[in-house]
């Protein structure tokens, strides 16, 4: 296998370093506390701008964890690099996420069958209209079965991708409530129209840490090291 350098100024890893599935939270604590928790032999392959990233095996079979930033940017960034300059088929982003729904509650494990956004990643598409960011089938059946065989409930349904976080207008999450959205992100969309453009798969599996209507939050230890439920589902992907 070729070892050489893959022109990136954002991944330090070479060819062959990374796994075909890539499990990628936003936090790159997360994706250290990870790779020391479940991985067997986990090494460092990526230590540029601190986003660590790590490469083991789970249960017998190869797979990679890193993190991914804050943001549509940033997934944007290195989702990009990795179907294209890494070879990898799957990438799984494991996150936070807002509670919308009256349907879900902090802790509850949220799947997101489709990323509704306000950002405008997909201009660059020049489509002929709107693009529905929606999850790989076949990552989101095993995921929902990895879930039932583990005794987890998850919330399969239509998320938010946004790129405010500090939102001027004060009514926006009542619209998307409206239209069934179950909690709101920042990086899904763009993942998923990175992965459509390159012909490759992309799931999002979420906690609610907290919940815009209740006030319900956790702390960010907890967002760091709870969410092995979370976890555990996106690690049976691989």
């Amino acid at each position: 296998m070729n070892h050489a350098p893959v022109p990136t100024p954002h991944n330090g890893a070479k060819s062959g370093e990374i796994a075909k599935t890539v499990l990628m939270p936003g936090d790159p604590l997360r994706a250290k506390f990870i790779a020391e928790t479940y991985l067997e032999n986990p090494v460092c392959f990526n230590t540029v701008r601190n986003m660590f990233g790590y490469t083991g095996t789970y249960k017998g079979k190869q797979i990679s964890v890193m993190g991914g930033g804050m943001g549509m940017p940033s997934i944007g960034i290195y989702s990009y690099e990795l179907y294209h300059f890494y070879d990898v088929d799957n990438i799984i982003r494991i996150g936070s996420a807002g509670g919308i729904s009256d349907n879900v509650h902090v802790r509850d494990v949220v799947i997101g069958m489709g990323a509704s956004t306000n950002s405008n990643f997909a201009s660059q598409y020049e489509l002929p209209g709107t693009f529905a960011p929606i999850a790989s089938y076949e990552l989101l059946e095993k995921a929902v079965n990895a879930a039932r065989s583990q005794n987890t409930n998850v919330v399969v349904g239509n998320i938010l991708s946004s790129d405010i976080f500090y939102d001027d207008n004060k009514n926006s999450s009542n619209l998307w409530k409206k239209m069934g959205v179950l909690c709101v992100e920042m990086e899904a969309a763009a993942l998923y129209m990175n992965a459509a453009r390159a012909g490759k798969n992309a799931l999002c599996i979420l906690t609610i840490s907290d919940h815009l209507y209740t006030g319900e939050s956790l702390s960010a230890e907890d967002r760091q090291v709870s969410f092995r439920e979370m976890m555990e589902i996106a690690l049976e992907l691989a």
